[in-house]
């Protein structure tokens, strides 16, 4: 998209009179090729700036107005009824412009408009060059950084602290209009208006007074709160072995040896070394294999073999010692 700066060259290239309308922004007049005239949304215009002066009324613009026309502009009929000077009139026409101009060059997103023969009712005052008018801007530009080099102060309402931070304060006279004038609601461009003063000369005071400490400056935005760390996913249960019972408890699951069950000895085998049969009718202890030949019985430990005591000697493997073990255990149990 064009900027301003952009379009007022190639119209001043092209020497054309007319409008040049920024949305609603503002407005641009030229005559041949050169500014004449300017209007911004944020500033109070010439007659504005007369009219809260006091040097002319505003029933005395209303009428300079209606009256005008292209071979007569109000600007004239003004001086020629003794309201105002004719210097009077150009230096006022001169701050406008000046005025305008440097927040219409700070204007995005606009659309631009031209419309050619259009003039404003006070008629050509001041002519200023496209180059110049830009040379000032970035000399104004220059001088807000300078007093205060953030633009946080620009758009707010004007705050002045309820304590002074110092015995003693120098102030210029635009400076303690601003104070007096400022009632915590109003912006620097509304405080323009009200007070009848250029909008950048108040805008480069609220800066002074904010580089001063004595507005109030706005609050720092909230910080974020830390984010939350992500949830743990959820435990899941230990897998079970296929050969589990249904119903078991997981403990018991988890034992269970994934091989095939345990096949107790035939009949006349002689049993494994270390291992003692139980009792008919009695059940099974831990680390012992049932006495019937029968398989263990589900969700049983793995039958492990429990070494001999050192006293007694090992066992060889014959039937016929296996056969005295078993009587001397079950004469013992007896006895007991």
């Amino acid at each position: 998209m064009p900027t301003a700066e952009s379009v007022l060259r190639g119209l001043a290239d092209d020497r054309a009179t007319g409008a040049l309308r920024l949305g609603k922004a503002g407005v641009f007049y030229l005559t041949g090729g050169r500014v004449t005239y300017a209007e911004s949304a944020c500033c109070p215009r010439a007659e504005d700036l007369l009219v809260a002066g006091g040097r002319i009324s505003a029933h005395a613009v209303r009428q300079a107005r209606q009256a005008a026309s292209e071979q007569r502009p109000g600007g004239g009929l003004l001086v020629d009824r003794g309201l105002l000077t004719r210097g009077e009139l150009e230096f006022c026409v001169l701050g406008a412009v000046l005025d305008a101009a440097f927040f219409l060059f700070d204007a995005t997103g606009v659309r631009m408009r031209f419309r050619p023969e259009d003039r404003h009712w006070l008629g050509p005052q001041w002519y200023f060059d496209v180059t110049g008018l830009l040379r000032e801007h970035g000399r104004r530009r220059a001088q807000l950084d300078q007093a205060w080099p953030s633009a946080e102060l620009d758009t707010l309402p004007v705050v002045p602290l309820a304590r002074i931070p110092a015995q003693q304060v120098m102030l210029t006279s635009l400076q303690w209009e601003v104070l007096v004038g400022a009632d915590s609601s109003a912006t620097p461009a509304d405080l323009a208006r009200k007070l009848g003063r250029p909008a950048y000369s108040v805008l480069l005071a609220v800066r002074q007074l904010g580089a001063a400490g004595l507005l109030r400056r706005p609050e720092p935005p909230p910080e974020a709160p830390p984010a939350e760390p992500p949830e743990a996913p959820p435990r899941t249960s230990p897998k079970t072995s296929p050969e589990a019972p249904a119903g078991a408890p997981p403990e018991t699951r988890s034992r269970v040896p994934s091989g095939p069950p345990p096949q107790a000895p035939a009949p006349g085998a002689s049993a494994p070394s270390g291992v003692l049969p139980r009792r008919a009718g009695g059940a099974a202890r831990a680390g012992t294999a049932p006495q019937d030949g029968t398989a263990p019985e589900a969700g049983a430990e793995a039958v492990r073999p429990r070494p001999s005591p050192e006293w007694l000697p090992a066992a060889t493997g014959d039937p016929t010692d296996v056969n005295l073990l078993i009587r001397l255990r079950n004469a013992l149990e007896a006895l007991a």
